[in-house]
């Protein structure tokens, strides 16, 4: 039988990025991108918080409850501000594990907290319905390269 620490490092499978965004300043709208450059202080050209915000993930499963919640059928990435859309594994269960995610190492620091835009974002309810699901905040402890389709892993020690 597995220990309760092996069992926190056991996933069915890797998560796989689905999608990369980019802002160039404060506010600024996302674009999408294939591949970036992740440097210690957020991706190459992202308007980013050095530090624990360095880099925002989010499941993509989230978007289905999230839509549902605001009462839309469909949410595009570059709306939830989030720099990096990952699908296939559950991000909560990643917390406090250092991951591989493309070539780079990251940790998580603090879930990502919607901010009072999702409201206009999404409508009626929009920051509420993303209270919960709007993904994590991670530094960067090892700089590399993400390109979509590449995965999220923890690393073993």
């Amino acid at each position: 039988m597995q220990g309760f620490a092996e069992l926190l490092k056991t996933h069915s499978a890797p998560g796989r990025i689905e999608w990369i965004g980019l802002r160039s300043e404060r506010k600024a709208d996302l674009q999408s991108v294939e591949s970036a450059d992740v440097k210690l202080d957020g991706l190459a050209g992202d308007h980013a918080r050095p530090g624990k915000r360095a880099l925002t993930l989010i499941q993509e499963e989230h978007f289905h409850v999230i839509a549902a919640l605001c009462g839309q059928d469909i949410i595009l990435p570059k709306v939830l501000r989030r720099n990096v859309v990952v699908s296939g594994i559950n991000l909560t269960a990643l917390r406090h594990n250092r991951l591989r995610l493309g070539t780079c190492e990251i940790e998580f620091t603090a879930p990502c907290a919607p901010c009072s835009r999702m409201e206009a974002a999404l409508g009626k309810g929009g920051y509420n319905a993303m209270r919960g699901h709007g993904g994590w905040c991670a530094q960067v402890l090892k700089p590399g390269r993400i390109v979509i389709g590449d995965t999220l892993v923890v690393i073993r020690d």
